[in-house]
């Protein structure tokens, strides 16, 4: 009773508004500024990735994209050897640093090539690869500080940043955009990727202390992440909870390629000029709804419906929202969908799917993850993004039509992610240790 009468009135203030206990204040605040400084980071750059694509043709982006599928597989190989090879406490840190260590390599190539083409397109592509990459790791690293309680009440709150990152990133592109030449970014986002690194520091120890979750991974079998480099591949393929996920990011990619595309075909009569303002107004929507909506809603709805609704909800909320595009392909019911699709994965259904991987060990968080997150979701690009062209051109489906499959595809998520949700709300600390073994084996 004492500690908590020496709370200060913001901090009850705060946890009211959040969730957000006393002593946990601290490492959420860290939390949030760690993916702050990596979302403004990504979007600091994406407007200059996507400017050049302006400059190729489609033959030329689809190779692109494609390259970008290849790479982002040697990446994740790559990434599995490291961190079967250096101390874990390294991991996180080194891989934040060899970011901000590429991109300063981009910008001195910029400034010692005349015809810099061929580094421009290799910018593209790796920009591409980083945007998976930095937020998978990011969320790794928050399903090994916080237990799987915490992650109901804090994810929500974290995952705000992602937003104000998202928003602040491109303004200061903008706001910089006469006095500040697009390579020079290229060195903000190297400093701004390093400014991490002390608070990841810090946050390992305020795990040890704070949050009192010193002993969440004391099994000896959870310390190692194994020697073999290829082991996030087979953990992920032998365990039916990782497939789960991988079906769930799956059906997730193939929603957003529909929508995506729907709204590509239906702002095709506008001008460019009228294209970006109309997408920078939904953008602008879609974090700010995503902030209010992850700051007040999501930890509330976690612990209160337990994560099957969570995992459910916006799925249901795209089958009806793709079964009235399907009665009415008119662009207001597409970027509605849109908005409602991208500002409800920001707030609710990517918090809620990282606090599953609170109930696997650390091999299988850091080696399996990354599988998941970058190698199944830039396939499911692929092969989504051909499965639209099919219907559209060799069956001749209307876009009506196409919304009404893809209500098909959105219910099988819906699906998925219920009974994902299921799993996790019923497994109690003893049954959540037998998961991360059996996915461990």
């Amino acid at each position: 009773m004492d500690s908590t009468e020496r709370v200060s009135p913001w901090r009850r203030l705060v946890g009211t508004a959040t969730k957000i206990h006393a002593n946990e204040l601290t490492a959420a605040l860290l939390s949030f500024l760690f993916v702050f400084l990596l979302m403004a980071a990504y979007f600091l750059l994406r407007p200059a990735r996507d400017a050049m694509a302006s400059d190729w043709s489609d033959a030329e982006v689809s190779w692109l994209w494609t390259l970008n599928f290849f790479i982002s597989v040697g990446a994740v190989f790559l990434y599995g050897w490291a961190i079967s090879n250096m101390p874990f406490r390294r991991i996180i840190p080194a891989v934040y640093a060899f970011f901000a260590a590429s991109f300063f390599v981009f910008y001195i190539g910029t400034t010692v090539v005349d015809r810099p083409v061929l580094i421009d397109k290799s910018f593209y592509v790796w920009l591409s690869v980083f945007s998976l990459f930095h937020v998978s790791v990011f969320w790794s690293f928050m399903s090994d500080i916080y237990s799987k309680e915490q992650s109901t009440r804090l994810f929500g709150f974290i995952a705000v940043g992602s937003s104000v990152g998202a928003i602040v990133g491109p303004a200061i592109a903008a706001a910089t955009a006469d006095v500040i030449a697009p390579k020079q970014l290229m060195l903000l986002t190297a400093v701004l990727l390093l400014v991490p690194i002390p608070i990841i520091i810090a946050l390992g120890r305020l795990k040890e202390t704070a949050l009192g979750n010193a002993g969440l991974h004391a099994d000896p079998r959870e310390q190692s992440l194994g020697r073999n480099p290829f082991s996030g591949f087979t953990l992920f393929l032998k365990s039916p909870f990782l497939l789960g996920i991988g079906a769930f990011i799956l059906l997730y990619v193939a929603i957003s390629s529909f929508i995506y595309f729907e709204q590509k075909n239906l702002l095709e009569p506008f001008e460019r000029a009228r294209r970006t303002e109309i997408l920078a107004l939904v953008t602008l929507t879609i974090n700010t709804l995503a902030i209010v909506t992850a700051m007040f809603v999501t930890s509330r709805l976690a612990t209160r419906l337990g994560l099957a609704v969570t995992l459910a909800l916006v799925p249901a909320l795209v089958v009806l929202g793709l079964l009235v595009l399907a009665f009415s392909p008119i662009l207001a019911v597409v970027l509605g969908l849109q908005v409602a699709r991208s500002a409800g994965n920001y707030a609710i259904t990517r918090p809620g799917r990282e606090m599953l991987f609170t109930l696997v060990g650390r091999e299988a968080r850091f080696k399996a993850k990354p599988v998941i997150d970058i190698v199944f979701y830039r396939g499911g690009d692929m092969v989504w993004a051909w499965a639209f062209t099919w219907l559209t051109t060799a069956l001749g489906l209307g876009l009506g039509a196409v919304a009404a499959v893809g209500a098909g595809i959105a219910a099988i998520w819906a699906c998925v992610g219920f009974f994902l949700g299921r799993s996790f709300d019923r497994l109690s600390d003893d049954e959540q240790a037998d998961v991360a073994q059996q996915v461990a084996r």
